[in-house]
């Protein structure tokens, strides 16, 4: 048994998901540069496809991102005329946010682009073992964060302080 594996034979899951993801980012950098994205921007474009229109403070939370630090990366969306913000008819001090059919196109080309790369990589599994492999990691992405951590903290609220989810951009 080698330092990074348990007696089952296998390494942790954060230690094989985490380089995995760092490298998956890290290959989506270039295509999002060529879409005129950063991360943040894309987590945004991405966040706002699940729910129209939501507000400035629940994206954030959803995105994993603090609420002042996407503000940057809102004005700019804004004015590319990727996304509108509003206020918030209930409460006038809120915004909400929507994509526009500008974002959507970006956001569109951005994601399509990002999967064909990926593709390439799953070329590489067995037909079954990918289906198997989305089909498992999409069930735990959807998990809530407490449920995968055990921990009573509400959702998007980091166990470190300051602590960066890995967006990067």
């Amino acid at each position: 048994m080698t330092g990074n594996t348990t007696p089952e034979g296998r390494p942790d899951l954060a230690a094989m998901i985490v380089p995995l993801g760092r490298a998956l980012v890290a290959a989506e950098l270039p295509v999002l540069r060529e879409h005129g994205l950063v991360m943040w921007a894309y987590s945004v474009l991405l966040g706002l496809d699940d729910e129209p229109v939501r507000t400035q403070a629940a994206l954030a939370r959803d995105i994993g991102a603090d609420k002042t630090r996407i503000i940057g990366v809102l004005d700019d969306l804004e004015e590319r005329g990727l996304i509108r913000r509003q206020p918030d008819p209930a409460d006038r001090r809120a915004r909400v946010l929507s994509l526009t059919p500008a974002g959507r196109r970006v956001r569109d080309a951005a994601r399509s682009a990002i999967q064909r790369r990926e593709e390439r990589l799953l070329a590489r599994l067995p037909e079954e073992d990918r289906r198997g492999f989305l089909n498992t990691l999409q069930a735990l992405a959807a998990l809530p964060p407490s449920e995968i951590s055990g921990d009573s903290r509400p959702s998007g609220e980091s166990p470190t302080p300051g602590a960066d989810p890995g967006l990067g951009g």
